[in-house]
């Protein structure tokens, strides 16, 4: 079974601790085992890249490396919540945001 985590892949998230606090960006993907997320133009790092038959120039490529995920909080019309679990009338789990209480898609 998969662990329940606060964030979803396309979720706007604001990072709240480390380095990079403060910056919000898209949550492009998540790695469940190490509790880790890539969010989009945060943590950029430049990868230095050796030349291969695909890529025969190699050189200094930048991309988004993972932050964990008890450094990011979801944010719900511009602003950072906390994240609920509740019972919806038809009787299905869904997200809700604790700051407003409304029901996250």
């Amino acid at each position: 079974m998969q662990k329940k985590l606060h964030i979803k892949v396309g979720d706007t998230v604001k990072v709240i601790s480390g380095e990079h606090r403060g910056q919000e960006g898209k949550v492009l993907s998540i790695d469940r085992k190490k509790d880790t997320a890539i969010v989009r133009d945060v943590n950029v790092i430049k990868r230095h890249n050796k030349p291969t038959s695909a890529n025969p120039q190699g050189g200094i490529v930048e991309k988004e490396a993972a932050l964990h995920i008890s450094n990011l909080m979801l944010v719900v019309n511009n602003q950072p919540t906390r994240v609920g679990r509740k019972l919806n009338k038809d009787g299905k789990l869904v997200r809700y945001a604790k700051k407003t209480g409304e029901e996250i898609k």
